[in-house]
């Protein structure tokens, strides 16, 4: 390699990466399909390997593309925290934070909490991914995340908050309509709501409710925030957050005493964004409305 390829070549590599084809990229990335051919070649020359083979679904990668594509990935998360780090001068409460959270707690849970921290910092702006997937905070792929597993990472700044509570509800026209079981032997005569897909999590959740097993659903998904439109929808008993239910009277409890787990709750981002304001003021929203939320209706600010 006599040069040092730039940022664009590794650019338009990981979006005909992620697309699968020159049209698909260049629509991304506002470009035209020369341009982003000039600049795999360039990469490619300047690399000495082949990195894509036409094929008739479009552009495969080779070897030397999927070695590539991790270090790609970091390129463009930190190429993106730049521009948010940028975004703002020190000390004001000002720019763009990216969050991460899973998909029920970001759809469920922080928009209240964000609509207040943007009235009280007009000049914020958030980025909110919702996946059920782990964000690498480290890497900046997310600068604060809310996770449901404890951080394993070092160089972290986490807060764990009391857990989340979750067990089994039913809307009140499902339960008029089947009845309400009374033990968890009942259930099989239910229409249940489930995952799948099994997880680490749901098979050690298994082990204590055998009963819940994949077989036992009338409706499987492994969208949480599908399961809860469903519960909602009167289909039948699924899981639900407590803290979910109790803002909805037509939510019952199921089953109170005999079925119930928490989930943890841990706020984390970088320790080297504590000292910026913008990321602390946003860390210190989402842990007060977190545990408010937790707390329930007579604790929310």
């Amino acid at each position: 390699m006599n040069t040092e390829p730039g940022w664009d070549l590794y650019r338009s590599f990981l979006a005909v990466l992620e697309e699968g084809s020159l049209s698909g990229a260049a629509r991304r990335l506002g470009l035209t399909q020369p341009t982003m051919a000039r600049h795999l070649d360039a990469l490619e020359g300047a690399i000495g390997a082949q990195l894509f083979l036409r094929t008739q679904r479009g552009l495969a990668p080779t070897e030397a593309a999927l070695e590539l594509r991790p270090y790609a990935r970091a390129l463009a998360a930190t190429s993106a925290a730049l521009l948010r780090t940028a975004s703002a001068r020190a000390g004001e409460v000002r720019g763009t934070v990216r969050l991460t959270a899973s998909d029920v707690v970001g759809a469920e849970h922080l928009p209240p909490i964000l609509a207040r921290l943007r009235a009280d910092h007009p000049g914020l702006v958030i980025e909110l991914v919702l996946s059920n997937t782990v964000e690498n905070v480290l890497e900046r792929a997310a600068d604060i995340a809310v996770r449901m597993v404890e951080p394993t990472q070092d160089a972290l700044l986490a807060q764990r908050l009391p857990p989340l509570r979750v067990g089994l509800h039913a809307h009140r026209r499902y339960l008029a309509r089947k009845g309400l079981p009374t033990s968890l032997e009942d259930l099989a005569g239910h229409d249940l709501i489930g995952f799948d897909r099994e997880t680490p999590a749901i098979r050690a959740a298994l082990q204590l409710f055998p009963m819940l097993a994949r077989g036992a659903y009338a409706l499987r998904t492994d969208s949480d925030l599908a399961q809860l439109a469903a519960i909602r929808a009167g289909f039948g008993i699924g899981i639900c957050q407590q803290a979910i239910a109790r803002r909805d009277p037509d939510l019952v409890p199921v089953l109170a005493e005999a079925f119930g787990l928490d989930l943890p709750v841990w706020i984390v981002m970088h320790e080297d964004l504590k000292a910026s304001a913008r990321y602390r003021a946003v860390f210190d929203a989402l842990v007060e409305g977190l545990r408010a939320v937790v707390a329930g209706p007579s604790a929310a600010p």
